[in-house]
């Protein structure tokens, strides 16, 4: 099965688990990827400059309505919830924080999850809270694909905790070995 989206959710030590995954992932890597990294209300797009300069492939803050497309990685904006719609482009909220997270990831999560159903690929990384459990589970309902960080090699191991509690998880990987099967999927035809 060809996966459309990519659905990351990341907390404490995310900066270091993002450089890892995307200065592994090639340049000719399809699958676009959408990210919810915890961030501070007024945080300035520096960091996704610096992620930008490990990655082979374009880091972009999502714009509201802006279309999904191949080969391109999204970041939410801080202090809005990021959706996807039913016709693969974004729209923000500001509704109120969830797990004490704007943006959160579990509204990332259960919004792309309806509008790709079992087209999605849906990954918990490293955090401190348990934003993202609710998200991955709907993920799972829907048909998708359910990858989680393993904690022992999380900077901060309660979210993917978290997360194995609440789903039977399809894979629970090192970063390294999450890279490796995102390459392999990813070279999937359909």
């Amino acid at each position: 099965m060809q996966y459309k989206a990519i659905v990351i959710g990341v907390s404490s030590g995310g900066m270091n688990a993002l450089k890892i995954i995307f200065s592994a992932l090639p340049a000719d890597f399809n699958t676009p990827i959408i990210i919810v990294q915890h961030l501070g209300a007024h945080s300035d797009s520096q960091w996704i400059k610096l992620l930008n300069e490990k990655s082979h492939l374009d880091i972009k803050e999502a714009d509201e309505k802006e279309n999904i497309e191949k080969g391109k990685i999204y970041i939410a904006p801080p202090n809005y919830h990021l959706l996807i719609e039913k016709d693969k482009t974004f729209s923000f909220t500001i509704d109120e924080r969830v797990s004490f997270a704007r943006p959160s990831i579990d509204v990332l999560f259960e919004s792309a999850a309806e509008a790709y159903k079992n087209k999605l690929i849906g990954i918990v990384l490293t955090g401190s809270n348990h934003d993202g459990t609710r998200g991955i589970k709907r993920i799972k309902e829907l048909g998708g694909l359910a990858i989680i960080q393993d904690p022992k090699t999380a900077e901060s191991p309660y979210m993917p905790k978290s997360a194995i509690g609440a789903i039977e998880s399809d894979y629970i990987l090192s970063l390294e070995n999450i890279v490796a099967l995102l390459i392999k999927i990813d070279k999937q035809k359909e």
